[in-house]
C-alpha cells in the first residue's frame, strides 16, 4: 500500500519541477509568468474583450455539448475540486449560464444532516447523479472527506483511510455503468487566496463566500497540502484522473477548464427540425380585463 501511495507523489513532484523550475514550497503549485490575475496591476493581463469573446463561442460549444448529451443520452459527471477562492465556482457560473438548468445541473451540497452521517459515506451523493441526458457539475463532492474532513478533524482515521481504499472502486464503478467523469483541481497560490478572500471581506456582495471556516483554512495551509498530495496519490488514477487548472488568472482559468471539457467528449451536430413561429392567433371574443383591476410592479427605474 505504501508503494502504491508514494509513487504518484513522485510523479507529481517530477512534473512540478519540469513546469516550474520555482515550485511553490508550500506544495500548491504557482502560476506560470503572465498567468496572474488581470485584475492585478502592473502584471500581464487578458484583455478583457478578448476574453468575453473567447468566453462566448465557448459557450455556443457548450451548447453544442449540451445538445448532444441530450441526443444520444450521455451520463456525465464533474468534479470542481480546490481551495477555497480558487475560482470553482466562477468556472462553473460560465458553464451553465447559457445552458438549461434540466440538462446541466450544479450540485453544491451542504453541511451532512445527522441521518446522512451514520450512512454508507458515497449514498449521499447517488442521488445526485445524472440519468440518461443529463450533466451534473458538482461544486465540491465526496472529495470533502479527503479536504476539509481530513484536516479540520471531521472524520476519524479509519474512516479517511477507507475512503482513499474506496474511491477509486467507486468511481471505477461509475464509469464501467457508462457515466463520463471528469475531475478539476483549482490551483491557487497562497498570495491569490488571501487577495481573493480579502476582496470578499471588502465587498458587500461578495461577503457571503467567505466563512469561519475559510478564514480558519488559512492557519493550515500545508495541512492542506499534504491532504491534497495524499488524495491525488490515491485517486489520480488512468481511469480517473484529475486535471489541474492553474487558477491565479481566472479568466484563463475559465476558457482553460472549459476549453479542456468540450476537448474532453467528442461533439457532432444534432439533426433537428427548422422552427418555424405560427402566426399570432386573434380572438374577436377576447375582451382583456380593465388593467385597473391588476397590480403592477411600481416604475421606479
Amino acid at each position: 500500500m505504501s508503494h502504491k501511495k508514494d509513487k504518484p507523489k513522485e510523479k507529481e513532484v517530477k512534473t512540478r519541477k519540469k513546469d516550474n523550475p520555482d515550485p511553490d514550497p508550500t506544495g500548491e503549485s504557482r502560476s506560470h509568468p503572465g498567468l496572474q490575475d488581470p485584475e492585478d496591476e502592473g502584471r500581464d493581463k487578458l484583455p478583457s474583450r478578448y476574453y468575453e469573446q473567447e468566453l462566448a463561442k465557448l459557450q455556443v460549444e457548450l451548447v453544442r455539448l449540451q445538445e448532444w448529451i441530450k441526443y444520444k443520452g450521455l451520463r456525465v459527471v464533474v468534479l470542481f475540486e480546490g481551495r477555497d477562492a480558487a475560482g470553482k465556482g466562477g468556472a462553473i457560473k460560465r458553464i451553465t449560464e447559457s445552458l438549461n438548468p434540466r440538462v446541466c445541473r450544479v450540485i453544491a451540497l451542504g453541511v451532512p444532516t445527522e441521518k446522512e452521517k451514520t450512512q454508507w459515506y458515497f449514498q449521499r451523493y447517488v442521488p445526485y447523479l445524472p440519468a440518461a441526458g443529463e450533466m451534473v457539475l458538482f461544486d465540491r463532492s465526496w472529495y470533502n472527506r479527503a479536504g476539509v474532513e481530513r484536516v479540520m478533524g471531521f472524520c476519524t482515521d479509519a474512516e479517511y483511510w477507507d475512503f482513499l481504499r474506496s474511491c477509486p472502486n467507486f468511481e471505477t464503478m461509475l464509469i464501467r455503468s457508462g457515466t463520463i467523469m471528469i475531475k478539476y483541481w483549482f490551483s491557487v497560490s497562497d498570495k491569490e487566496q488571501e487577495k481573493r478572500f480579502l476582496q470578499r471581506i471588502q465587498d458587500p456582495t461578495r461577503r457571503w463566500k467567505i466563512s469561519p471556516m475559510d478564514v480558519e483554512s488559512r492557519t493550515k495551509w500545508i495541512e492542506y497540502s499534504k491532504a491534497k498530495d495524499e488524495m491525488f496519490a490515491y485517486t489520480d488514477t488512468k481511469q480517473s484522473p484529475w486535471f489541474v487548472v492553474e487558477a491565479d488568472d481566472k479568466r484563463r482559468a475559465r476558457l482553460n477548464c472549459i476549453n479542456h471539457l468540450l476537448s474532453m467528449i467528442p461533439v457532432e451536430d444534432v439533426p433537428r427540425e427548422p422552427i418555424i413561429l405560427p402566426p399570432l392567433e386573434k380572438d374577436k371574443a377576447y375582451v382583456r380585463p380593465p388593467m385597473t383591476e391588476q397590480t403592477f410592479v411600481p416604475n421606479k427605474y
